[in-house]
């Protein structure tokens, strides 16, 4: 369902235009001290044959016990063993009704030299060899001795793993030539938090890790050329880009290259020996880094796109909040985009248009999932709705696109998925949807509308102001949606948990309509209709005959507050709506005749049916 074009030429009659501002000042109230969560410290090393796309590594491990309970079991992801027939990957995708274009059967039909794993060979904790037992990609670990609240133990781990052809974020030789796009590519400890372990195995999407530091040596080739996660230590020992020394590579040689990631919950590399490395200044003293393939189809769009993503990370340092690394990197691999911490990697034979729109998208998600690093297998629409409202506004500006309501595909999008009757709560887990095509709309689409709407309902600078005290109370932590909401009724006054709960755990919908006009001794007596089940304050846009304007505004009873007027017109506000009243009757006392009425002709409301949201006065 798309917006009324009849809606569309009244906002273009009303000519209404907002005086909102951004608000960048913020005062920091937010306690946390009875929140907690885990802490890792990873020393890794890999050392990798590009001839079998096989590596063996080590990785010690601190882990500190932040938590008040005792620990008397460990998980770690083995993502790699997705990639494997049988596997849970496979059987969901060769089950599911409508089955990932780039997954389909692809994964049943490996061979042993094809698929990817990761094997465990030792594992010791703190000193002590301990067992363990692989389930699929997870490792469960039963711990001889548990580990005590506050305290810090250390695992060491040995073990082998072999690439698999791309077929989904992780892989070799993808459909581009890129040769190793290395995500998902190291046991990951599971995290920990408030709500026990979140063991999940990898079947399709989203993740959700703990927060730490990474120190990680790579040796590999001494022809290839490496990009990822961190800052490089050792620049003038590998060469390529990094620095203006030259590097010879023998052959059959290898090179190590060190990398440093603070305060970051995952690490994600890729390498290629055609590589073209790129630094670009971004804002605020950040090297912007590309790596792309020495392709001359694909060379321009990449060498424009650059100053383009410094101007997007600039837009999103105004409106959420400074990013808080020196370095980021766009890299071409993988098979599409995907964000991992200080870097994404994309596919890169696109348009130029294309080509913005996935690094504006993968971009965006460094605050919302890699600086605010929600639950996302819980909450994918909280990471990837917000991430894909901040990537459409800055397309907006960056491009010059010149949208008038940028979130506008978000809801139509929203609003077929609705029609189609196959809408499901936004809260379901990422893996749990019954179809791809519900959990797209749903966590892209609706999670934007989320957003969105908010603005609606407490107004842009109660709204502007939100996003940017959430980041600043929330970065490096793991927020969930209580905590947006809660940030959103401190800054704004109201009352909002009735939102949270109605757009996140129902599939319930927003629906008012005018339902009667009657003309009375004094002017009109005005009924509206509560139609939908999720309630909202009211916005009715009134054109009189001498085409002046006046903004009607129903306060929601259950919201305890007013929005200021963001609006060029003058505002009257009335009584409270009640949930439980169906409809509202008011009078319209005014000397002009009324030639014209909308609810909400800005549109962030979404109503399902705007058609009944109008009304025309009929011409004498």
């Amino acid at each position: 369902m798309t917006r009324s074009p009849l809606l569309w030429l009244l906002f273009l009659c009303f000519g209404v235009t907002s005086q909102a501002q951004t608000y960048h000042n913020y005062v920091k109230d937010f306690s946390d001290e009875n929140r907690w969560q885990q802490h890792v410290d990873y020393q890794i090393e890999v050392d990798v044959n590009v001839n079998n796309y096989q590596y063996t590594g080590t990785q010690t491990l601190e882990y500190t016990n932040n938590s008040p309970d005792t620990l008397q079991r460990v998980f770690y992801h083995l993502y790699l063993n997705a990639f494997q027939p049988n596997s849970e990957m496979d059987i969901r995708s060769r089950t599911i009704a409508d089955p990932d274009g780039r997954v389909k059967d692809r994964i049943s039909k490996l061979e042993p030299h094809e698929i990817g794993y990761t094997q465990p060979t030792k594992l010791t904790h703190d000193g002590e060899e301990i067992n363990y037992s692989v389930h699929g990609t997870v490792l469960k670990v039963d711990l001889d001795k548990p580990i005590l609240p506050g305290e810090t133990t250390t695992f060491y781990m040995e073990w082998e793993s072999q690439l698999p052809v791309q077929i989904r974020r992780s892989g070799r030789d993808n459909a581009e030539g890129v040769a190793l796009s290395m995500t998902q590519w190291f046991p990951k400890i599971a995290e920990y938090d408030e709500e026990g372990w979140h063991a999940d195995p990898y079947i399709a999407r989203e993740f959700y890790s703990v927060w730490g530091d990474y120190d990680v040596k790579i040796t590999i080739d001494s022809r290839y050329t490496v990009g990822g996660t961190g800052y490089l230590q050792n620049p003038d020992e590998v060469g390529h880009g990094y620095t203006d020394k030259k590097i010879k590579h023998k052959k059959n040689s290898k090179l190590t290259w060190h990398f440093i990631a603070p305060d970051v919950h995952d690490f994600a590399w890729a390498a290629d020996p055609e590589f073209i490395h790129d630094i670009y200044e971004g804002p605020n003293g950040v090297d912007l880094h590309f790596f792309y393939k020495n392709n001359p189809e694909i060379k321009e769009n990449w060498k424009n796109m650059q100053p383009k993503t410094a101007e997007l990370m600039a837009f999103f340092n105004e409106r959420v909040g400074e990013y808080p690394y020196h370095q980021y990197s766009v890299i071409q691999g993988g098979d599409g985009g995907m964000e991992y911490a200080m870097c994404t990697l994309i596919t890169g034979e696109r348009n130029f248009e294309s080509l913005m729109g996935v690094t504006a998208h993968e971009l965006a998600h460094s605050w919302f999932q890699f600086v605010l690093a929600s639950n996302e297998t819980k909450y994918s629409w909280f990471d990837e709705g917000f991430t894909d409202w901040l990537a459409a506004e800055g397309m907006n500006i960056v491009m010059e696109e010149n949208n008038d309501f940028p979130q506008e595909q978000h809801y139509n999008g929203y609003f077929r998925n609705v029609a189609g009757g196959k809408e499901e709560p936004l809260n379901t887990q990422a893996d749990r949807y019954a179809t791809n095509f519900s959990y797209s709309i749903n966590s892209y689409y609706k999670g934007a509308v989320f957003l969105e709407q908010l603005e609606y309902v407490i107004g842009k600078k109660n709204f502007d102001k939100t996003l940017h005290r959430y980041y600043n109370d929330f970065k490096f932590k793991h927020p969930n949606p209580n905590d947006f909401i809660r940030v959103a009724e401190k800054v704004s006054g109201m009352e909002l948990g009735w939102y949270l709960e109605d757009m996140a755990f129902t599939t319930k919908t927003v629906d008012y309509g005018i339902k009667e006009v009657k003309e009375n001794d004094n002017g009109l007596e005005i009924t509206l209709e509560r139609i939908g089940m999720i309630p909202m304050p009211i916005d009715l846009y009134v054109r009189y005959e001498d085409n002046s304007l006046e903004l009607i505004h129903i306060p929601l009873r259950m919201m305890f507050g007013v929005k200021e007027n963001e609006m060029n017109i003058p505002r009257s506000v009335l009584e409270e709506w009640t949930w439980a009243h169906p409809t509202y009757t008011f009078s319209l006392n005014r000397d002009k005749k009324v030639k014209s009425m909308a609810i909400d002709v800005t549109g962030r409301m979404a109503d399902v049916d705007f058609d009944n949201n109008i009304y025309q006065a009929e011409e004498e």
